[in-house]
């Protein structure tokens, strides 16, 4: 297949949904021969919030360190092969075409059939074995327990702070939340955690507890360095980060760590652009994932930190699954108006819904056909675009002039 058929493919296989268990993946990896080689480490990360720029904070010390790193995200922004890197770069399109050809091959006749999600694992794990790969770091996709990362073996298992999310797959409460993802801690490997909420923080240290596994919290946030991530909280993460190389044994310094944490870069996280206008003076964009309330608390305390006497131009789009009230509260104070938009997914809300999910008090609001209408619009304002990482990718498409395929896993 050339790469437009094989990501075409790869696309058609949603229709068999999102299907949490672990056989398939695990199946799938042995066959595929995409289990991670002997003496590959392995690091593992689960959280409701900041699991991905944990992950990318890892991946950039460790590259500072002289590591070859395979790097697994999700879900891409713009470029599908944004999931998959190898030292920093992209997985190039006929590597991508490759090895969907012969996974396509592969589980023809397979019943249930595998999902996108554990496909792309297993594409991922395939490349990063090709490409000599001594550190691994794995995002989980979802949960934890039955997530697909969960079938690649793991030398420790870190945990970012956990948030009600999801909760039609999850669970209802933080602790039953909590307890997905704290599964993906290993019979007598380390974990490390960033500070809980209560229920959280007793669900994690039972878990370790029957696992037998050393259990670190990281309470304190790393100061005196400059981290390429905007945000306070991206100083914890930072902890987080340094830790977890620390304790897999991965040698480190002030320099490494300097460098590693300085040249970070994690695209949609409080991203601030030129704006999308002829004249280079104009207002900022911003970009932000606040894909739940906290964080969208996050991104709030964000903006008043970085423009502490400016309103925002909000676009906004979410998707129906989402507590889509809850994080306009947090948002909504910041905007001197709101314009409400659609997002390229079957799951998007209609911007006429989300009217009805405003507070009393709202700024002023219009409904906009497409987010281009909305960025068209003139304003004086430093726009910020947030709610939905489908959205923020699109953003970025329109800005690149790239073509963008959100994809529902």
């Amino acid at each position: 297949m050339t790469y437009p058929e094989s990501i075409d493919w790869l696309y058609s296989t949603q229709l068999f949904g999102m299907k949490l268990g672990l056989e398939r993946p695990k199946r799938l990896l042995r066959e595929f021969l995409a289990y991670p080689p002997p003496r590959t480490r392995v690091i593992h990360v689960a959280g409701t919030n900041g699991k991905g720029s944990t992950c990318a904070l890892i991946d950039s010390v460790a590259r500072a360190a002289g590591l070859r790193t395979g790097l697994f995200t999700s879900p891409h922004l713009v470029h599908y092969g944004e999931r998959i890197q190898v030292s920093g770069t992209k997985i190039e399109e006929d590597e991508i075409a490759r090895h969907l050809t012969a996974l396509r091959r592969h589980v023809a006749d397979w019943d249930p059939h595998p999902t996108f999600f554990e496909l792309t694992l297993a594409l991922a794990m395939t490349h990063f074995a090709a490409s000599h790969c001594e550190l691994l770091i794995l995002e989980t996709g979802m949960g934890g327990r039955l997530d697909a990362t969960s079938a690649v073996p793991a030398d420790l298992a870190v945990l970012t702070p956990v948030a009600l999310d999801h909760q039609q797959w999850l669970g209802d409460t933080l602790a039953e939340i909590a307890a997905e993802k704290a599964a993906i801690i290993r019979p007598g490997k380390p974990a490390l955690s960033s500070p809980q909420e209560a229920a959280a923080r007793t669900v994690i240290a039972q878990t370790a507890n029957e696992q037998r596994a050393p259990l670190e919290w990281i309470e304190e946030p790393l100061r005196g360095y400059g981290i390429g991530i905007a945000g306070d909280h991206q100083s914890l993460n930072a902890a987080l980060a340094v830790t977890a190389l620390h304790a897999i044994g991965v040698p480190l310094n002030y320099d490494v760590v300097r460098t590693g944490l300085a040249n970070v870069r994690w695209p949609g996280r409080f991203e601030i652009l030129p704006a999308p206008s002829a004249d280079p003076s104009g207002p900022d964009l911003v970009l932000d994932v606040a894909h739940n309330p906290a964080a969208a608390k996050a991104l709030a305390a964000n903006w008043r930190r970085r423009f502490p006497s400016t309103k925002a131009r909000l676009i906004f789009g979410n998707l129906s699954t989402k507590d889509t009230a809850g994080i306009l509260d947090h948002l909504l104070p910041l905007a001197a108006e709101a314009l409400l938009v659609p997002i390229n997914s079957p799951r998007s809300i209609p911007p006429d819904d989300l009217l009805e999910l405003l507070p009393a008090g709202h700024p002023p609001v219009c409904t906009c056909d497409t987010v281009i209408d909305a960025l068209k619009r003139p304003s004086r304002h430093p726009t910020l675009v947030t709610g939905s990482a489908f959205l923020v990718g699109e953003v970025k498409a329109i800005l690149e002039r790239a073509h963008h395929m959100a994809s529902s896993q």
